[in-house]
């Protein structure tokens, strides 16, 4: 019996994911395979995001269905877990109605989790949520570095203090389950962390394709795209999100982009040209570790997003039809 398929397309940021997963599924639709593309990109999730985010315009989501972008409002982050729960019912319906998935993103861990499955734990509770962030608010991050230090040192030692996010996460999982979350990674990477042929996804055959390429042209494309970026109104966009209710300390904003034109809205550079410099090499940092997790993926095939366009639909028409 044939297996269902999926598609995931991955890669670091800025390597022409959203245009070959558009060409992909054009492709596939022309010739009697029904596709749709669901995006994991954590970012394109918000409605209110667009420009810093490279979301897919409207033409181009005319092309091919899309799912999960702009779906939710900045204010209500969406987690690996809500997003595994969105992406599991979704697969149900696709593969019910014989449509083939290409997910596509550039957020690690939201592909990884939602092929591999996350820890097990109590889902965190709106008090003790409302509870740290009233700590975060009142004593700063020192509070959550002290008690990891005391309580969970493997993510005191792992996590940069300037790491909000993920301190805050670890503090919250200690107070919910009463163990480090450390401890839990330490299992869950018992289960070959990276090796993706061994997975949750048992009635599905995967094709991962990872593109990429040299480091000199991608930065080159990085400093282009951050310039277009600016042109095509970043800093008015953030400007607006401001103006109607947006404090700038929601996660979504602090991502890269929104961080570097917030910071250029508080006059913290010192012209437009140190801003977007800025912003490039943020942009090229994660694009390094986005490599260094990806590198360590198997299996995928890796590409060129320009130079094997047609190696890439060549390879998924032959797994297609395996």
């Amino acid at each position: 019996m044939k297996q269902n398929k999926i598609f995931f397309i991955s890669g670091p940021t800025a390597t022409g994911k959203t245009s070959t997963s558009i060409n992909l599924c054009r492709h596939l639709n022309e010739n009697n395979c029904l596709s749709e593309i669901v995006n994991f990109d954590s970012l394109v999730f918000y409605k209110e995001l667009s420009i810093g985010t490279a979301k897919p315009t409207q033409e181009e989501m005319g092309n091919c269905k899309h799912h999960f972008v702009g779906m939710n409002s900045a204010k209500e982050p969406i987690n690996a877990s809500d997003f595994i729960n969105m992406a599991d019912k979704l697969l149900e319906n696709l593969t019910n109605q014989g449509i083939c998935p290409i997910f596509v993103g550039g957020s690690a861990f939201y592909l990884r989790a939602f092929i591999k499955g996350m820890y097990e734990s109590q889902p965190i509770s709106d008090k003790v949520r409302n509870d740290s962030q009233k700590i975060f608010e009142q004593e700063g991050i020192q509070f959550f570095r002290d008690f990891l230090k005391k309580n969970d040192i493997s993510s005191y030692n792992n996590l940069h203090e300037n790491d909000h996010y993920r301190n805050i996460r670890a503090y919250e999982f200690f107070i919910q389950n009463n163990c480090p979350i450390s401890d839990e990674k330490k299992k869950h990477d018992e289960n070959s962390p990276y090796d993706f042929s061994i997975n949750r996804l048992k009635n599905y055959s995967l094709h991962h394709i990872y593109l990429d390429l040299d480091k000199q042209e991608h930065w080159n494309i990085i400093l282009n795209r951050c310039h277009q970026m600016v042109k095509d109104g970043l800093i008015n966009e953030v400007r607006d999100l401001l103006t109607n209710g947006f404090t700038g300390n929601e996660k979504p904003l602090q991502s890269i982009g929104y961080k570097e034109t917030i910071q250029f809205l508080n006059n913290e550079f010192k012209d437009q040209n140190e801003y977007i410099e800025r912003m490039a090499i943020s942009t090229r940092q994660l694009a390094k570790s986005q490599r260094t997790f990806f590198k360590k993926v198997v299996p995928k095939k890796s590409y060129h997003p320009i130079l094997d366009r047609s190696k890439i639909i060549e390879d998924a028409q032959i797994f297609i039809q395996s």
